[in-house]
């Protein structure tokens, strides 16, 4: 009897020491840690102003030859060109439809760029 009224006193007084650290821990657990805020997308415009960063770094760096540059700023030019004119035919916003055909251009010339840029064809200095 002895043994039995000592091993349930030393379970108890194991309950209580270990209890307040459980219930500590346990909202931890079943929390989960905050997902970042999921970044906005580039506008059109932040889109071209860094095609043409890239392209200037492109020419300063030697990897875009004076053809290339060219090649790649006249198509950075009508993009441009054409979401002007398509802004002021819809009174300063782009359609759905204008936008997706403007980021498909978008992404090609981006493409364009970095095959352009990595394509062992130097310019001289």
């Amino acid at each position: 009897m002895r043994t039995t009224l000592r091993f349930a006193c030393l379970s108890a007084a194991l309950a209580m020491l270990l209890l307040p650290a459980a219930a500590q821990t346990a909202p931890n657990a079943v929390q989960t840690s905050p997902t970042p805020p999921v970044p906005k997308p580039q506008t059109i415009n932040q889109r071209l102003e860094n095609q043409q960063d890239r392209i200037a770094q492109g020419i300063r760096s030697g990897q875009l030859t004076a053809g290339e540059a060219a090649n790649l700023e006249s198509k950075e030019s009508a993009i441009t060109k054409e979401v002007r004119a398509d802004r002021q035919a819809n009174g300063g916003k782009l359609t759905q439809a204008e936008r997706a055909q403007v980021n498909r251009q978008l992404n090609h010339t981006s493409r364009q760029i970095y095959r352009d840029k990595h394509n062992d064809v130097r310019q001289g200095h």
